[in-house]
């Protein structure tokens, strides 16, 4: 924690303590949590003489971590005293970022062999979201993902995923087989009535129109559900 007696603002402060000078001489990894967040919010708060630090350890006080803040609203954000609409889309922005690089493997091209490649996929882009996302995954004939249609947001019913709207992209995109994904926000990701008897609907749909369904897997906290590995479908 900063010594009181240095000034808010941080270019002030000695340049070991400063939070982008300690970043470009020892390296991302060797930051807090706190100070990494501090680089993101910039500044702090001048009447109230509290550095961008002093902000960043007041979130991280309060929210616990990133994954915490990655569920609050730009709204719930702003609740806190010094967080203003930008450095609320700032924070948002760069816990995304975060999200998008922990699903990329290093290869633009997503190849699925099993269930598994797939949640190491969506799981860091799926998993803090507050309602249910049913997405099509859709994939090539080399089973590549060559992208994904977000279909519902909402709880499922057979009314809002429609086989209509499930397969017009898949169509569109000349896809040779699909994969169902959705989160629960709850964390556990086992299938509801709603959830089976869907799956068994579009799979139904899916014979008719002769795009095969690969899995529908429900992406959960860390956790996930795979109709194909539990032999449900």
């Amino acid at each position: 924690m900063p010594d009181k007696k240095y000034p808010n603002t941080i270019k002030h402060w000695p340049e070991d303590d400063r939070p982008r000078e300690r970043l470009m001489k020892y390296g991302a990894d060797k930051l807090s949590d706190a100070q990494l967040l501090a680089i993101t919010l910039r500044t702090g708060i001048s009447p109230d003489k509290k550095s961008a630090l002093d902000l960043a350890m007041e979130l991280i006080t309060r929210f616990g971590d990133f994954s915490k803040m990655d569920t609050l609203s730009i709204v719930e954000l702003c609740g806190v005293k010094g967080i203003g609409q930008a450095k609320a889309v700032q924070i948002k922005a760069a816990i995304e970022i975060g999200k998008r690089m922990s699903s990329q493997n290093g290869d633009s091209v997503v190849r699925v062999r099993t269930s598994r490649d797939v949640v190491n996929h969506y799981i860091p882009l799926m998993r803090n979201i507050k309602k249910e996302i049913f997405k099509t995954v859709l994939l090539d004939g080399k089973n590549r993902i060559i992208k994904d249609v977000t279909i519902s947001e909402g709880s499922l019913t057979s009314s809002i995923v429609h086989p209509r709207e499930v397969f017009n992209p898949a169509i569109k995109e000349s896809a040779a087989t699909m994969i169902f994904i959705h989160n629960h926000p709850s964390g556990d990701p086992s299938p509801s009535k709603d959830d089976i008897d869907i799956t068994h609907r579009l799979i139904k749909a899916s014979e008719i129109i002769g795009i095969k369904v690969l899995d529908h897997i429900i992406i959960g906290d860390g956790k996930y559900f795979s109709f194909v590995d539990e032999e449900m479908m």
